[in-house]
């Protein structure tokens, strides 16, 4: 409930598991914003490098405050990761 998800798809893992989850996710939360970007975030290293201060998982973004990042760097990853998803590669 306290997740607002944005371009659903319907996913199978290799387990036999089936669902639906989305692309890209906010949470406002207590202690940071979460962004959950389904994809490998290792893939853009060169924006990472860019955005400035801010904590990471696996697939999520863990920003403090927007003033603490570069707003249009943040767009600019956003876009290229939504734009390059792929379902075939998702995997839970």
């Amino acid at each position: 409930t306290s997740i607002v998800g944005f371009a659903e798809f319907h996913y199978k893992s290799k387990s036999g598991r089936e669902g639906d989850w989305f692309k890209m996710g906010f949470s406002p939360r207590k202690q940071n914003l979460t962004l959950y970007v389904i994809t490998d975030l290792s893939k853009y290293k060169s924006q990472l490098e860019k955005l400035g201060k801010f904590k990471m998982g696996k697939s999520c973004i863990y920003i403090n405050s927007l003033k603490d990042i570069d707003e249009k760097v943040f767009k600019t990853l956003l876009e290229t990761a939504f734009k390059n998803f792929d379902e075939k590669a998702f995997n839970f």
